[in-house]
């Protein structure tokens, strides 16, 4: 099947033709979380960037494989474990549910497997001990390491020589270390710490070359696109190459696709800036959908700067996306494929941007139609647009009365319901003023009423 589809390939810093390596099966992989506290904002973009990709691989290939996984075995883990005083497979199995119940809200669809780093130990240690067969790495103390003198392209993705990438990754000056660039593939275990057995003692791995060892599990040694976040390219993906093509004999992933960095408010997100923001506090302030359009708003390769402002243009957009919706309740939405100019946006190296600005005319096209056959039309072209993104995956009347989970904002759904129909009894009786304060009493707890041809409906403010 010929598709237009092209991205931009960070291996060679421009926008290519997407040919997979088998058109009837695309294979991906997406770095996951380090399960050891809430996600940020900063790990839900690549979470909504790949799941865009990911339905539109899905709507163009028989078979699309999406891998993205779990880092349960990590210092960071470890660090929560001893501070806390609690068993790390408690934290790593409620913070993985957290992120699970987090991205859900921001309609990510699961990745097709999702494997656990701990699960995959024993292919780790095959991949290192090939990798010390092969000549590419050393035994040295206890710990495993990776050689990267012996690889002559190293750095080829990131495209920094040996010394700007010693700086630039602050690394571990330690006395068993050949290269100082030499980075670990195993480490050795404290009784007090994870640990499983190996050729080299009891210790756990490196965070390179978990990935390298999962991916290889799932998609095979060369697969079509690796994905993450900008931050990672130097030194963890790097890392990765390095070690899979020196294991393996063969090239890695052939696109390497990575989101921009993430600010707020134009500073970079920091605790001690107090502008850190994680998932769940801003699925307080509104729906995963908004939070999601406005992810969506910048092309993804670009640096993205999260405002309270974007945040509210955002769910204002979708406030006259599914008023339309709303208004048309009654019209069956034909089924139709996602519009053209919206497909050739997104096939276009992911330009979100522009298949939202096609979002606004296809409400505006709904909003103008007469006919039912029209509206169906015009409906169904607007939710396979959205869908693509996804969003607007919801009943209008869900989304007008979202409010955060266990919040208390004034009267519940059925205490409205009776306002609005004594209100109505008072303007049959013509008793205005009683009607005017039943509106001013709901606006004060949140609620907005709206008159129109069909009668009265109701969203929260």
């Amino acid at each position: 099947m010929a598709v237009a589809l092209t991205v931009y390939n960070t291996l060679t810093r421009k926008k290519e033709a997407f040919e997979p390596i088998d058109p009837s099966h695309v294979r991906m992989y997406v770095c996951g979380p380090t399960v050891y506290d809430r996600a940020h904002i900063g790990n839900a973009r690549p979470v909504i960037v790949f799941d865009v990709l990911f339905r539109l691989l899905s709507r163009t290939y028989p078979q699309v494989t999406y891998v993205r996984n779990i880092t349960d075995v990590d210092d960071k883990i470890n660090q929560r474990s001893k501070d806390s005083g609690e068993p790390i497979e408690v934290i790593t199995a409620r913070t993985t549910q957290m992120f699970h119940d987090d991205i859900a809200e921001l309609n990510a669809l699961p990745p097709t497997i999702e494997p656990r780093a701990t699960a995959h130990i024993a292919q780790m240690i095959t991949m290192i001990e090939t990798l010390i067969a092969k000549g590419h790495a050393y035994a040295a103390e206890g710990h495993v390491l990776f050689e990267v003198g012996s690889m002559a392209d190293y750095g080829q993705l990131s495209r920094r020589s040996m010394d700007e990438m010693i700086a630039g990754a602050r690394v571990e000056v330690a006395p068993y270390k050949k290269n100082p660039g030499d980075f670990v593939l195993w480490k050795p275990s404290s009784p007090d710490l994870p640990g499983w057995d190996s050729p080299w003692g009891r210790g756990r791995p490196g965070w390179h070359i978990e990935c390298s060892a999962m991916s290889g599990q799932y998609l095979g040694k060369t697969f079509d696109i690796h994905g993450g976040g900008q931050d990672l390219v130097f030194p963890h993906h790097e890392n990765e190459i390095a070690q899979s093509q020196c294991a393996n004999g063969v090239p890695f992933a052939r696109y390497w696709m990575h989101n921009g960095y993430l600010m707020v408010e134009g500073e970079k997100m920091s605790k001690s800036l107090g502008n850190f923001f994680t998932v769940r506090e801003l699925l307080e302030q509104a729906p995963g959908e908004a939070i999601r359009l406005a992810m969506l708003s910048t092309h993804y390769h670009q640096p993205f700067d999260w405002t309270a402002e974007g945040l509210k243009q955002a769910r204002a957009t979708l406030d006259r996306l599914y008023t339309a919706l709303r208004n048309t309740a009654d019209v069956v939405a034909a089924e139709t494929a996602v519009p053209l100019a919206v497909q050739a946006a997104l096939e276009d190296d992911l330009n979100t941007p522009l298949a939202i600005s096609h979002l606004h005319e296809l409400v505006g096209s709904l909003n103008k139609a007469e006919s039912v056959a029209d509206k169906a039309a015009a409906k169904g072209a607007l939710l396979a647009a959205g869908h693509a993104l996804g969003v607007l995956l919801q009943a209008p009347e869900a989304w007008f009365k979202w409010q955060p989970e266990g919040a208390a904002l004034g009267p519940d759904e059925a205490e409205i319901e009776t306002l609005i129909q004594a209100r109505l009894e008072a303007r049959k009786s013509k008793n205005f003023a009683e009607a005017d304060r039943i509106r001013k009493h709901l606006a004060d707890c949140g609620v907005v009423l709206e008159d129109g041809p069909q009668g009265t409906t109701w969203k929260r403010a």
